[in-house]
């Protein structure tokens, strides 16, 4: 997984604009992150973490749940506004499945701010092969 997409430092809510846009970043999707952000979100499904299982159920492989997409989403936007950022709210919607084998790429920017709250507000995508896996919107509070 590419980590070099991180801020050592905080962004500051003065040095961000609406329409500024975030690094893309590469997530390659593996059957090890597919099934440990299934065990590690206490979700047994089988179609999280069982090939066969996830091939009964019509599936070519297994796939990847929303806990383990919500997670990638925070580390995403975390990425790009550092440490001392707080998330406020996630609202996202899934669409195509994330399988082995492929990769995610993440894109956003930042589509509202906000100086009473200094909350950002960021439009984000994740599209894999098969297109949009993850669409959404992250309300943060930069300082």
């Amino acid at each position: 997984m590419q980590t070099k997409n991180t801020h050592t430092q905080t962004m500051q809510f003065n040095d961000v604009q609406v329409g500024d846009k975030l690094p893309e970043k590469s997530i390659p999707i593996t059957v090890a992150l597919i099934s440990n952000g299934a065990l590690a979100t206490r979700d047994f499904f089988p179609g999280h973490h069982d090939k066969d299982a996830a091939i009964a159920l019509g599936s070519p492989h297994i796939f990847m749940n929303i806990l383990t997409t919500n997670g990638l989403v925070q580390g995403f936007v975390e990425g790009w506004s550092g440490p001392q950022s707080t998330i406020e709210n996630i609202d996202i919607k899934l669409g195509m499945p994330n399988y082995p084998d492929d990769t995610m790429v993440f894109m956003g920017e930042v589509t509202g701010k906000n100086p009473d709250n200094r909350t950002i507000e960021v439009g984000l995508a994740g599209k894999n092969q098969y297109g949009m896996h993850v669409t959404g919107t992250v309300r943060l509070v930069l300082p």
